[in-house]
């Protein structure tokens, strides 16, 4: 049966069977990417902390001009880079947050999202703010949901969907934002052993069946406002580059994309006004010191009026308005941006 499934991944049909009743069956074809499923921290949450006990929350003014018009779980004005993504890819709803009550039922098809604000590829990585969901326990959850499709619609359609899904991976910024506050860290040891930890993760997302699989490399603010912490972002990319290479080789049938967030991050500071933007060194959201603050966006803030002439939200996360450029450049950007294929090739392929 596996083999009858692989050879007709082209075509996949999908018959479920509820109580007496029969469901009409869904077609999906392998050019399009069956589900998404999104994996992180604050750069792309989209509510699963407001089901923890956290000090890491993303509430009011974030998600202002989110279309519901209410804060929406993500530390931004509106969209994340992940949400974007979504819609380009022809998804109709957002990957719900794991942690909700109801997120559960057919709505699993489609993707999922793990991501929690705090979280790190080590399980110590955000201690300070309280609760997070750690990439050990992401990668669980997402365990979790399989096992609920499984049930669903059975394991040979199961390992279809996942096997032609895309999984969105954005984390890292934490552990090297903590790291980097430890002055006693070699940190090149420091940096080896985030990067063999998340080997372990990313390899176990693959064999729970994961096989286009998107890694982010981190940037951290505008400029040099913690110049440190982007030299030390350059040393983790390097080695998470290498990584998702030996990954490719070595893991039959998968394909991790390299995407340089930091390099489409800082062609947008650099160029900002070729772009359309007025502000690439200052905040939107501000409260007080260099650059609007070394706090993400709280409910003392100051707003300013558009949105849409800001690089930065916040000192650390972007406006919907730049999302949608490093979008449009992970999803259809050459190899400078994005290796060994950009995104739109990898859901096609």
């Amino acid at each position: 049966m596996g083999t009858i499934w692989n050879k007709l991944m082209t075509i996949c049909l999908v018959i479920e069977i509820i109580g007496n009743h029969l469901r009409v069956p869904t077609i999906c074809f392998a050019h399009n990417i069956t589900a998404f499923f999104v994996f992180g921290d604050s750069l792309v949450e989209v509510g699963n902390n407001n089901y923890i006990n956290t000090l890491a929350k993303p509430v009011f003014p974030n998600g202002i001009d989110f279309p519901k018009g209410t804060p929406s779980g993500r530390f931004t004005n509106s969209r994340t880079i992940a949400d974007i993504i979504e819609e380009e890819l022809g998804f109709k709803d957002y990957a719900p947050p794991f942690l909700a009550p109801n997120t559960n039922g057919d709505m699993i098809l489609k993707g999922v999202n793990y991501a929690s604000s705090g979280s790190g590829i080590l399980q110590s990585s955000g201690l300070i703010f309280g609760g997070r969901i750690c990439m050990d326990k992401q990668v669980d959850y997402f365990a979790k949901t399989r096992q609920d499709i499984i049930s669903r619609i059975g394991a040979p359609a199961a390992q279809a969907l996942l096997r032609n899904s895309l999984y969105f991976v954005m984390i890292g910024s934490n552990d090297i934002i903590f790291g980097e506050c430890s002055l006693a860290l070699d940190f090149n040891h420091y940096v080896d052993g985030v990067v063999s930890k998340f080997k372990s993760q990313l390899t176990t997302l693959y064999n729970l069946d994961a096989r286009k699989i998107v890694v982010l490399n981190i940037h951290f603010c505008a400029q040099d406002c913690v110049s440190s912490l982007n030299k030390l972002a350059k040393l983790y990319s390097s080695k998470l580059k290498s990584l998702l290479e030996d990954l490719t080789k070595n893991l039959s049938g998968s394909t991790f994309v390299y995407a340089d967030y930091y390099a489409v991050t800082e062609d947008l500071i650099n160029n900002y006004r070729s772009y359309g933007f007025e502000k690439a060194n200052h905040a939107c959201c501000e409260l007080i010191g260099r650059h609007g603050g070394l706090f993400p966006c709280l409910p003392v803030c100051r707003i300013c009026p558009d949105r849409t002439k800001y690089v930065f939200w916040d000192p650390f996360h972007l406006t919907e308005s730049a999302n949608l450029i490093l979008a449009k450049q992970l999803l259809d950007g050459g190899l400078e941006y994005v290796s060994p294929v950009n995104i739109r090739q990898l859901a096609n392929s």
